[in-house]
């Protein structure tokens, strides 16, 4: 699925610095491995897309990101700060969206916005509240409980939950998943300005393909457990053999042997 030629790839002008970096990273239940020796970076004004095949580790490696999951071995730092010496120091220049994971619908826009401000420490709140609502168009939802908003809606609500802290490392698990297409390019325009700020990076898991040429800068494509091809979504298909991020993926799913080879 080639990108058109109407929509450049995302630019990028950033420090060569680090927002994230990962070594090493394993996870292991039992004999069962699925996440097996990770290692990968994002740097600041950087978007990464971590790729791969339902079962490949994305989600397993987000959650060990985040904290959630304690890693078996390996090691994890955002902006130097090591998540396991420095979890509370490393969590609160991090934050997550995702379409599964959604905001308490029984409290209103605004209720979540402050408990989630309240839990990040944000100085300022309600200011930063206000400026958060305006830049997602969510004044007119101010006081409307979240689990009566259209998906859209609530992913834009989501998104501003996870800027209250004005993150250094947003980690995004499928943010356009069922959302219609205007609101899906709404939702990738809002990441790409945050990301084209500078001041952090983004990892990005999505299955849309158009969507990550559109919005990567690179991509991570991950199969069972492992960082198996990595480059700009836009070239990395051409030196597979493949003519589009696509095809790329479902090789990925279905040959992984023969690329890891290639």
């Amino acid at each position: 699925m080639a990108t058109p030629v109407t929509t450049p790839g995302p630019s990028r002008e950033a420090s060569v610095s680090k927002v994230l970096s990962v070594s090493a990273l394993r996870k292991s239940y039992g004999d069962t491995v699925a996440v097996d020796g990770v290692s990968f970076d994002v740097g600041h004004g950087e978007i990464v897309g971590l790729l791969g095949p339902n079962g490949a580790g994305k989600t397993t490696t987000i959650n060990m990101l985040l904290g959630v999951l304690e890693p078996t071995s390996g090691s994890i730092r955002i902006e130097e700060v090591d998540l396991a010496r420095q979890r509370s120091q490393a969590l609160e220049r991090t934050n997550f969206a995702a379409v599964y994971s959604p905001l308490p619908g029984n409290l209103t826009v605004a209720q979540n916005l402050r408990i989630f401000g309240l839990i990040y420490g944000v100085k300022s709140l309600s200011a930063r509240i206000s400026e958060l609502l305006e830049q997602f168009d969510l004044v007119r939802f101010r006081d409307t409980r979240c689990g009566v908003l259209s998906s859209g809606e609530q992913t834009r609500v989501a998104l501003a939950k996870a800027m209250l802290n004005r993150p250094h490392l947003l980690l995004l698990d499928e943010p356009t998943a069922s959302l219609d297409p205007s609101t899906a390019r709404d939702i990738r325009g809002r990441i790409r300005d945050f990301a084209a700020q500078g001041h952090g990076g983004v990892l990005w898991t999505s299955h849309n393909m158009y969507e990550v040429e559109e919005v990567c800068h690179r991509v991570l494509f991950l199969s069972r457990g492992k960082v198996l091809l990595e480059g700009d979504p836009r070239t990395l298909p051409r030196e597979h053999g493949r003519a589009s991020l696509e095809e790329l993926f479902i090789a990925v799913a279905r040959e992984p042997l023969a690329l890891g080879r290639a």
